[in-house]
């Protein structure tokens, strides 16, 4: 077995392969870039090795200085994990050159595999249903357009060396085919050096359906079952789940033996996922291979017992796989959510900043237990606007598929994370979602359940209200509604007792929270030595409270009585934002101080359109003295290897442009300034 690998990648896989490498005695090297200097799997390895600047293209999709950082450290293979350079022929060719084992499979397996076209046409040959399209060389814009209209709309544009839903668009109509083929090609050039696409016709309903493959040195190939890939936005995938709903023992034969004789046609070796688009009937069609380890294989290690990782390791070290087909069986169910920073209700935007909260459920463990969570996140990481915006995946595991839910559920509940936007909320409602629990899958999920998924904001009710009120009160220092238990010793200076009683008090104390929506004024008032009031909106309740400190001065663990009815909750401040943990989900207050606020000024307006996240300027559409129209796209940013379009709001005439092509901007930063009608 190896001694030493080298992990040609970050977050979460690194330290995925680093924890496994280590159970087998394998020591581990990270490389780095500078945005990652500290990153958590760099601390997971036994070595790191800088390798360049934050841009991937200056480190991670730097093949020489992968290369040569494994030979400075004396490693003998290298683990590529999965993005970056994982699907990269030449980079195995470079491997192979240096003498240095690459852990997946061979340049040729991956060149016929690894590209759309190329696969699609191998599929063709060994008989296995395609989906209507064009999957050839001719990458002529109107010849495209061409073979799209003859196939009927709406299409699919997919880029050829394609994935993670990067390099994709769905045309409803001839008239913006030639825009959004721009668009797929820019993304296509950025995300993977490499614009060819093809056509295919857009599937209505589809299911999206994966079988994860093995294939070893000897000729040995094994299928370990599926994985239901369907709940996606933007063609990215939200949840996995294993076994597929619905799935019958003869499909998912059929299926399984069709991914193994493809991989079998080009003496595939190593870990590999054929991915299918399944009609609601059961109908199935090739849509790719993915010639690495998937981002969602934990929910196969759940459902098989067995580490994915360490049978690429062994079969790399050119041992035969360690079961046949007929030793494999499904346990259970087991499904997996990807924790993003991102703003599901800002249309999913990435989200940048500092993790200054970050707590997980408590049993993270492996393969074969109830909860597990994978990541490369630590509290006081930051997520950049260089990588993807991942900050962990949560898996869990049931008896069932009603019990898999269930503990999702509860592991969403158990949570938190401060600091920028996150997808816990809405994933939260994705597994309360009939569609979902009822498994009417689809990938069109998310769009047709908009309204549940996207409620309205409603009234923040009493409870948390309360609950925040009692949180401001610990948080100065009064931690119960029995003045007793906020002492310590017998006696106490009346005028330091943290009892909360002030000078001519009055009416109470008063506290304004606002739920980004409107204020609440609520009035507390200690009636007695131990009874206390809160007015709300007019309506007088008896509170009583006892909360306790959890990981720091600013975290409590609150026990409220609101008239009698009794509750629990999680409160977490940053800064002036309150965070509420409870059995019904997270709210996000805020607690304004009105004194450190007495002095600011007016809010400066802007004048023009601003950037909604970090990013970089990769097209601009206009220039100064353009009249546009509300609607038009101006200009075109890329964040997290992601395209977002700004759009004008109303009509006017371009006055000036702040931001040339390539530059990167801030969010908030003013790129275009429109000259409107008053």
């Amino acid at each position: 077995m190896f001694k030493k690998i080298l992990i040609a990648n970050r977050g979460e896989i690194a330290c995925r392969v680093a924890r496994t490498a280590r159970a087998m005695g394998i020591a581990t090297v990270a490389v780095y870039s500078d945005a990652d200097r500290h990153a958590a799997h760099v601390q997971a390895c036994d070595e790191a090795v800088y390798i360049g600047g934050s841009e991937p293209a200056n480190s991670y999709l730097r093949i020489d200085a992968i290369i040569e950082a494994a030979k400075q450290t004396g490693a003998e293979a290298i683990h590529p994990g999965y993005g970056f350079l994982a699907e990269n022929g030449h980079f195995v060719e470079a491997c192979n050159q240096a003498g240095i084992k690459f852990i997946g499979p061979s340049a040729a397996a991956m060149e016929a595999m690894g590209s759309k076209s190329a696969a699609k046409a191998l599929m063709e040959k060994a008989g296995v249903p395609l989906v209507p399209g064009y999957h050839g060389d001719n990458q002529d814009p109107a010849f495209l357009h061409a073979q799209a209209d003859a196939i009927s709309y709406p299409v699919l544009i997919k880029a050829s060396a394609g994935g993670g839903g990067k390099g994709m668009r769905i045309v409803n109509s001839s008239d913006e085919f030639i825009s959004m083929l721009e668009s797929c090609q820019r993304e296509a050039r950025s995300s993977f050096s490499n614009d060819h696409v093809l056509i295919e016709r857009y599937v209505n309903k589809p299911r999206h359906i994966e079988i994860q493959i093995f294939g070893d040195e000897h000729g040995n190939y094994v299928y370990l079952f599926e994985r239901d890939c369907s709940v996606q936005r933007r063609h990215q995938k939200v949840i996995e789940e294993a076994p597929a709903p619905g799935m019958t023992e003869e499909r998912r034969r059929a299926m399984g033996e069709a991914a193994v004789n493809a991989a079998r046609a080009v003496n595939y070796v190593g870990a590999g996922t054929v991915e299918f688009i399944a009609e609601q009937d059961g109908t199935f069609y090739f849509m790719e291979m993915n010639t690495r380890l998937q981002v969602e294989h934990p929910v196969t290690e759940m459902i098989t017992g067995y580490d994915l990782v360490e049978w690429q390791l062994r079969i790399a070290n050119n041992e035969a796989i360690p079961v046949q087909q007929a030793d494999l069986a499904i346990q259970g169910h087991a499904i997996e959510v990807r924790i993003y920073a991102e703003n599901p209700d800002n249309d999913f935007l990435p989200s940048i900043g500092q993790l200054n909260h970050l707590s997980f459920p408590p049993h993270q463990s492996f393969v074969n237990a109830p909860v597990r969570v994978d990541s490369g996140i630590r509290e006081g990481d930051s997520i950049s606007p260089f990588y993807d915006p991942m900050i962990a995946k949560l898996i869990v595991w049931g008896d069932d598929r009603e019990q898999a839910i269930a503990r999702m559920r509860q592991a969403l509940l158990a949570t938190h994370i401060i600091g920028l936007h996150t997808n816990v909320d809405f994933l939260y409602r994705l597994m309360c979602n009939d569609a979902f629990v009822n498994a009417d899958l689809d990938t069109g999920l998310i769009e047709k359940n908009q309204a549940s998924l996207f409620p309205p904001a409603r009234p923040t009710s009493s409870k948390a209200l309360a609950t925040a009120a009692v949180a401001y009160l610990a948080k100065h220092g009064l931690k119960h509604s029995r003045a007793a238990k906020n002492t310590a010793t017998r006696y106490v200076d009346p005028w330091a007792a943290a009892d909360y009683w002030r000078v001519r008090q009055g009416d109470g104390t008063s506290i304004t929270i606002n739920d980004g929506h409107q204020d609440y004024v609520l009035q507390l008032q200690q009636t007695a030595k131990d009874q206390w009031t809160l007015m709300i909106d007019g309506t007088a309740q008896r509170l009583e409270w006892e909360a306790s400190t959890l990981d720091s001065a600013t975290q409590f663990d609150i026990k409220l009585g609101l008239d009698g009815v009794l509750s629990h909750a999680k409160a977490v401040f940053d800064g002036e934002d309150l965070y509420l943990y409870a059995q019904e989900g997270q709210l996000r207050l805020q607690l304004p101080d009105s004194l450190a606020h007495a002095a600011d000024g007016a809010e400066v307006g802007g004048g023009g359109l601003t950037a909604p996240m970090p990013g970089k300027v990769i097209n601009i559409l206009v220039k100064v003295g353009d009249e546009v129209k509300a609607g038009d796209v101006l200009l075109v940013m890329e964040a997290m290897k992601m395209e977002h379009s700004i759009t004008a709001d109303e009509g006017g005439v371009v006055e000036e442009l702040f931001f040339d092509v390539g530059e990167q901007v801030t969010e908030g930063a003013e790129l275009i300034k429109l000259s409107t009608a008053d």
